[in-house]
């Protein structure tokens, strides 16, 4: 996986309030405390670059007009060092693939290769420990939706985000 340059811009799909305090909840139990700068997230782009600001913003402000997008937590992934819950939504793959025509061009490799929308609750631990906490996750897994309140931009810190802007689903 590609490192994002410092000031790169990074798209979410934001999370509904009760889903993210769930996400968060098992991201702190789980992810290596160290390593954790971040609340839970749903990355729909890793690394803009800056100038496609202005642009990103207008397209953010635009699709939010649309209503939110359904969702739904139906599974668990392997990360290899870590776990993530997988994220299922027609909806949303729509909302990214008209995204990426947009940004062709300017996309980098990790973002070109393809979407496979999960929330990592674990990462960067040896593959050992990963397979412990998937196989302890998936003994009471029961899929269920995910509210998808909006879309995010962030700014990459070097490990943190900067929020710039946050658009909230607003059609019916």
């Amino acid at each position: 996986m590609a490192v994002a340059v410092s000031g790169a811009l990074i798209v979410t799909a934001e999370l509904g309030q009760r889903e993210l305090g769930w996400l968060d909840g098992l991201r702190k139990k789980h992810f290596p405390p160290e390593r954790n700068q971040l609340q839970a997230h749903l990355t729909m782009f890793h690394a803009l670059p800056p100038s496609a600001e202005a642009e990103a913003r207008a397209r953010l402000s635009s699709l939010a007009r649309l209503p939110p997008p359904r969702a739904l937590v139906a599974g668990l992934m392997d990360l290899g060092g870590g776990v993530a819950v997988r994220i299922v939504s027609d909806e949303l793959d729509l909302i990214r693939a008209e995204l990426a025509e947009c940004f062709h061009g300017l996309l980098t490799a990790q973002d070109k290769a393809g979407w496979r929308p999960h929330v990592t609750i674990q990462n960067k631990v040896a593959p050992r420990v990963a397979r412990e906490l998937r196989e302890t996750l998936e003994r009471s897994f029961e899929q269920r939706p995910l509210a998808i309140s909006g879309l995010g931009l962030h700014r990459y810190l070097g490990g943190p985000w900067e929020r710039l802007a946050t658009y909230t689903f607003r059609g019916r």
